[in-house]
């Protein structure tokens, strides 16, 4: 598998046009009934002003550890494989040190800065896709996604790069390096994809779907990812028309 923080090229090369995650909700809140869909090229150009924040705002590096605490969703998708392009760490543990917060949960990113003490970076990220500023006041120093992200350049070039041993995923209490992602993805992998795979996931488990992403795109493949509980019958419409081969 390609290493996640060039995988982005690798997908534009085969193909930057074609769908390679499409997100439908069916949660009960102000996202339901959104259906995004983002090619590798248009998904490159999210975590590339992703990446630049996360460089200049906050200097997010090999060996940084940015909190990641969202939900499945296409936006948790740009700001992992963000975290990735700049050499840093996903932390998916809530109880593990971090120098940085991305979180839709602005509770959750006042318990963080509280914890953290002085000085300590959050991003606030709002799920609705055509929201252009947070529903809300927000703390000094927290930075707005809705309203900032997309003033940042959509090029981006990394200050360092990450070494294959560099911590690139902490989750369950396990630190997983860059070189080993593709191991852990592949873990519990009950059918294997074939190349050009279309896989629909459904699930609360942001773990789970970026392990669905990795091994999708390792084989030039799409996902397409229900959120929330989508009737049987909704479902199954849903799987012919997004021309789905795999169900995980």
């Amino acid at each position: 598998m390609t290493r996640p923080d060039a995988i982005l090229t690798t997908l534009q090369r085969s193909d930057a046009a074609r769908p390679r995650i499409t997100c439908y909700d069916d949660t009960a809140s102000p996202t339901r009934g959104e259906r995004i869909e983002l090619s590798a090229r248009v998904l490159s150009n999210w975590v590339a002003k992703a990446a630049n924040a996360l460089q200049e705002e906050y200097d997010i590096e090999p060996g940084s550890r940015v909190l990641l605490a969202l939900p499945p969703h296409w936006r948790t998708a740009y700001w992992a494989l963000a975290v990735w392009a700049v050499g840093g760490c996903v932390v998916l543990d809530g109880g593990e040190q971090a120098d940085l917060c991305v979180s839709d949960d602005p509770g959750l990113i006042d318990d963080f800065i509280a914890g953290s003490g002085a000085g300590a970076g959050a991003i606030l990220v709002t799920l609705m896709a055509l929201a252009r500023e947070a529903d809300g006041e927000i703390q000094d120093g927290v930075m707005d996604e809705a309203a900032q992200l997309a003033t940042y350049p959509d090029q981006f070039a990394p200050w360092g790069e990450a070494d294959d041993d560099d911590p690139a995923l902490i989750v369950d209490g396990e630190t997983i390096a860059f070189a080993d992602l593709a191991a852990w993805a592949a873990e519990d992998e009950a059918e294997a994809l074939d190349r050009g795979a279309r896989a629909h996931v459904s699930t609360y488990d942001t773990a789970l779907f970026l392990k669905v992403l990795l091994r999708a795109w390792s084989c030039d493949g799409s996902v397409v990812l229900s959120r929330g509980e989508p009737t049987v019958e909704v479902l199954a419409e849903r799987l012919v028309t997004e021309s789905v081969t795999h169900t995980l």
